[in-house]
């Protein structure tokens, strides 16, 4: 019989390389459309960080 809270593996944090962990949530409501081209996506997540990032930084240089 299976483990059901996992292996041991699993119960430890994913480890990252990024400069600024990635600790925080962010939720905003999008049209259907706009959610099924971004799910399409290979890495939604971080396609969506990145369009963020880019979004804030043209509006630094301004």
């Amino acid at each position: 019989m299976p483990n059901p809270k996992g292996t041991p593996e699993n119960l430890n944090p994913i480890e990252s390389n990024r400069e600024e962990k990635l600790i925080a949530n962010l939720s905003f409501r999008v049209t259907e459309t706009m959610k099924e081209e971004v799910k399409a996506k290979d890495d939604p997540p971080e396609f969506c960080r990145r369009a963020i990032q880019k979004a804030l930084d043209e509006e630094k240089e301004k």
